[in-house]
Order: structure tokens, then sequence, then C-alpha cells
């Protein structure tokens, strides 16, 4: 007997995903436009999961933090907002080196973001500028994994998931720091979330099916 693979079957076999570790990221960019602004800054997070205890935990030791060198310095506004001065943005690292550093230290480990569409959408346009081909990740977005886990939550910004399960961030829209908060709700899901998937294929296939479910 020939059992065929689902496109979806075939897309995550292809990932060779890591089960035991899962990385949670943040991004900073020049402004919202994944096709014109650039990435400025990423910070990332690892969270370790022990199957057999059905446990994630987030290890801070396990980190990556890095700022891009610009060669042209974003807006006043834009500055005010994630707080990378001119300075900074001038005297990052080189990109092809952070972006060669990150691609080792995340390995096969799945990349999870809230609203992970821009994140991934700015990260694979660096990679393809600079590196000359995308990583090949699965990326998956805690947004709809959240909506999935507690449907009788109305939020839908990260600040309202915050305020809901009472997480703190010390500087909002700095990339570390929403990197941690959005380690810190996926930690807060995770006992209404193991049920429904506990594994990285079960969850990128939750979170695209809940994407489309209607939220009144």
């Amino acid at each position: 007997m020939v059992v065929k693979m689902s496109w979806f079957d075939r897309f995550f076999s292809s990932t060779g995903a890591d089960e035991n570790r899962w990385i949670v990221l943040d991004v900073e960019t020049s402004g919202l436009d994944p096709y014109r602004d650039r990435l400025l800054a990423i910070a990332a997070l690892a969270i370790q999961v022990d199957h057999a205890k059905q446990k994630i935990t987030l290890d801070l030791s396990d980190s990556f933090e890095a700022v891009l060198r610009q060669d042209e310095v974003s807006d006043k506004d834009n500055i005010l907002l994630h707080g990378i001065g001119a300075h900074a943005q001038r005297s990052g690292q080189d990109p092809v080196l952070v972006l060669s550093q990150f691609r080792d230290w995340v390995g096969n480990s799945p990349l999870f973001a809230f609203h992970a569409a821009f994140d991934e959408a700015m990260i694979q346009r660096a990679y393809q500028y600079f590196i000359g081909k995308k990583i090949k990740n699965l990326w998956i977005d805690i947004e709809p994994l959240a909506a999935a886990s507690y449907p009788q939550i109305k939020a839908r910004t990260l600040d309202q998931w915050m305020a809901h399960f009472g997480i703190q961030c010390a500087v909002r829209h700095q990339a570390a720091a929403d990197t941690f908060a959005t380690a810190e709700l996926l930690m807060q899901i995770w006992p209404q979330l193991r049920p429904l998937a506990s594994n990285c294929r079960a969850l990128s296939h939750l979170a695209k099916q809940s994407r489309w479910i209607p939220r009144t």
C-alpha cells in the first residue's frame, strides 16, 4: 500500500524541526512595510521542551540579541518607538555576520513570534538580500494559538494578552523586552494549548486553522 503525503506533511518533513528547543523572537524595523523597510535588530530566547513531563521551560541562558549596522538611519518617530538611536544603528554589527550567527544559533528550531508573518517577512527579506537565500525553519504564529487556547478571551494585540495574564514588559516595543513578554505569553497559554497541540507539526497546523476562525 502506498501512503501519499499531503503538502503539509511534506513541508513539515522538509523542515526537520527540532522538537526539543523552540525559539521565540521579535524584531525591530525601520517601519511596518515588509517590502520596503529594513531589519534593524533581532532578539530571541530559547524554550526547552520536556515531552516526557509535557513541560516547557524558558532558558534565559540560551538567547540571541543583535543590532544590524545601517547605512541609512531610520526617522526620528521610528527611533522614538524602538529606542535604537542613530549612533547605535550606524555602529551595529555587520548584517551578514549577524544573520550567519543567528542561523547557526537557531539551528533547526521552530521560530515562534506574535503576528509571525511580519517577523518572518522582514527576516527572510534580509536573508535573501545579504545571504542570497532564506532560512528554512518552521514559523509558528503565537497569536492564533492564544486565541485557540482561550476562545472566550477577546484579545487581539500582544498588549491585550499581556494585560489579561498580568505580564509585565520593562520597555514595550524594544526587541529583547517584547521577546521576553511573548515567551511569557506562550508559557501562560501552554497548559490550555498542550491538549490541543503538543508538538511543532500540530502547533503549526492549529495556528493556520485558527487564523480563519471568525472572532466576535
